[in-house]
């Protein structure tokens, strides 16, 4: 097949750029191993632009510049926190904007990323939420992310992904499936699977096509409610998916799941709630993340104080459920998901998702 002229390689699996570019050698006359070449710099050692490979003829890089696209995405913002804690805001084609922070945690740096620009799901504690839903990224926007982190300025070495910034990755999962693709093959960004987690509310077919595919990609579900008449109160996806078929998934997804639970201040932090939480936890066998809630991301919640916090993760541990207690980072910059883009470029009208025609799940 031949390249069709601007073909943007980064919207293709490691092993489809390869291919098109093999066919694209072919045609011009060339041997095989340039394909190779120009493959590396895709994800594994990537470049801004065609110019920047320098160990191909400078005919062939032009030739390249008109057969195909490598777009960048725009840095707007880049905040360092006093803990270490990075967060970018890009700038993408069409002017939307999404938000990537970076965690360094001794020899681990963490990615959030974003999947979705806005998000539909309204949760009532998220700043994404309140800005409503915009569109779905493309693979190349999603992978864009990690790819960026090589190429600015001081570069980030990314040890650990996680599908936790903007949007609900399961509600993308036609261009998160490809995507995990590029982030763990070793001709792609060559990050293990098992250092590689997708978080979602509990979007049943995006759990089964996760659980289908042969990697050790890992599971966070956010819970934030151990009950469904107060998680509907929190997050109004609980009439689609109830809380009692979101630990059903969880029961039979073949991997270990993460519970995610923002702790809230005299909403979710009670006894009587961590005793619940125990039990749908020790149905899935699920490791419970307790988060603080970050200021940023409030929405007219107030945080649960330190103590609670650690009497909540006593009570967990006496049940016999595995926990850990989320470090508050950035607290210094805008780093509650979706304050920065808010603070930067104000709200926009939402999209309606259901007229969207790229919003789907598995």
């Amino acid at each position: 097949m031949t390249a069709r002229p601007g073909e943007n390689l980064l919207e293709l699996t490691p092993r489809e750029a390869l291919h098109r570019l093999e066919a694209f050698m072919r045609a011009e006359k060339l041997p095989a191993y340039r394909a190779r070449q120009v493959a590396r710099r895709l994800w594994a050692d990537p470049v801004a632009t065609f110019d920047d490979i320098t160990e191909l003829p400078v005919a062939l890089r032009e030739r390249l510049a008109v057969a195909f696209r490598i777009p960048r995405l725009e840095v707007i913002t880049r905040q360092r926190s006093s803990d270490g804690t990075q967060k970018f805001l890009f700038r993408l084609h069409d002017g939307q904007a999404i938000e990537t922070v970076a965690i360094p945690e001794g020899n681990r740096v963490t990615l959030c990323i974003s999947s979705q620009a806005g998000c539909a799901l309204a949760c009532a504690f998220c700043a994404t939420g309140a800005m409503g839903f915009q569109r779905n990224l493309a693979v190349h926007e999603i992978a864009g992310q990690v790819r960026e982190m090589r190429l600015v300025e001081d570069p980030i070495r990314v040890t650990n992904i996680v599908f936790m910034g903007m949007g609900e990755p399961m509600m993308n999962w036609r261009a998160v499936d490809p995507t995990l693709t590029v982030l763990n093959d070793p001709e792609g960004l060559g990050i293990g699977a098992r250092h590689i987690t997708i978080s979602t509310v509990g979007i049943l077919p995006g759990i089964v096509a996760l659980g289908e595919r042969p990697e050790q990609f890992r599971l966070a579900i956010s819970i934030h409610a151990p009950s469904d008449a107060l998680r509907q109160e929190l997050m109004p996806i609980n009439t689609k998916y109830p809380l009692s078929q979101v630990i059903a998934a969880a029961q039979v997804f073949d991997r270990r799941v993460t519970f995610e639970y923002v702790m809230l201040g005299d909403v979710n932090d009670r006894v009587e709630h961590a005793l619940q939480l125990a039990q749908l936890a020790r149905e899935c066998r699920a490791f419970v993340n307790l988060i603080p809630l970050h200021p940023g991301g409030a929405r007219g919640f107030k945080a649960s104080p330190n103590d609670r916090i650690a009497a909540f993760a006593r009570e967990l541990k006496s049940q016999g459920i595995e926990v850990a207690t989320r470090k508050s980072r950035g607290m210094d910059i805008a780093a509650a998901c979706g304050q920065l883009r808010v603070e930067r470029l104000g709200r926009r009208a939402p999209g309606a998702p259901d007229e969207h025609g790229d919003v789907q799940v598995a």
